[in-house]
């Protein structure tokens, strides 16, 4: 009997390890839906109705976005009782890229969304991961219809060959989770790879 009151009490005193993973692509591109369809908690979100001034919001191919997220969007997701994951949806416009120095700061990875009615939004986001030595995949979110295939993707944003590309529905939640799978997956193959060649 002690020892299972020992164990309860161990349990309850280990602090959970949080894994940081950032959710980024263009404007529309599901960032939002992504975080809300897969979080564990009423995710927090900064949606401001968009204002169309002086043409600083592009709506072509997504006409029936009303709403831009103007901070981030923040979910989480406990996986076992000592991990948690931590979602941290960035802004895709581009004026509020000054906040993604301080979003991505001790981030495990990303996943960059691609939306191939408009493929070149996600350009920005793979340039600065890119950039940064951050580990991240592009997950092609498919809304109604299939349009091209991931290796076609992978190749027209000029990908690395070892960066998955997997095509999901952002509002299906085991869809967005296997997102999240594959890129805790890819980090980890990348850190072995890394360890093996030292």
């Amino acid at each position: 009997m002690d020892s299972v009151r020992s164990d309860r009490e161990g349990a309850r005193s280990r602090i959970p390890v949080a894994l940081k993973i950032l959710i980024a692509g263009g404007f529309g591109a599901g960032k939002t839906t992504l975080v809300g369809s897969v979080s564990e908690i009423r995710p927090l979100q900064t949606e401001e109705v968009l204002t169309g001034v002086d043409g600083a919001d592009d709506t072509s191919g997504v006409e029936g976005k009303h709403t831009t997220t103007v901070t981030m969007d923040f979910g989480r997701i406990t996986i076992t009782d000592d991990l948690q994951l931590y979602l941290f949806g960035t802004p895709g416009q581009d004026r509020f890229w000054f906040l993604w120095d301080e979003l991505s700061q001790g981030a495990l990875g990303a996943v960059v969304l691609a939306d191939t009615r408009r493929l070149a939004d996600c350009f920005p986001s793979i340039d600065y991961f890119e950039q940064r030595g951050t580990p991240f995949i592009v997950a092609v979110n498919c809304f109604d219809e299939r349009r091209f295939g991931a290796d076609a993707i992978g190749r027209a944003l000029d990908l690395d060959p070892d960066v998955p590309v997997v095509e999901f529905d952002a509002r299906d939640k085991t869809a967005a989770r296997n997102v999240l799978i594959e890129l805790v997956e890819y980090v980890a193959r990348r850190q072995l790879a890394a360890a093996g060649s030292r």
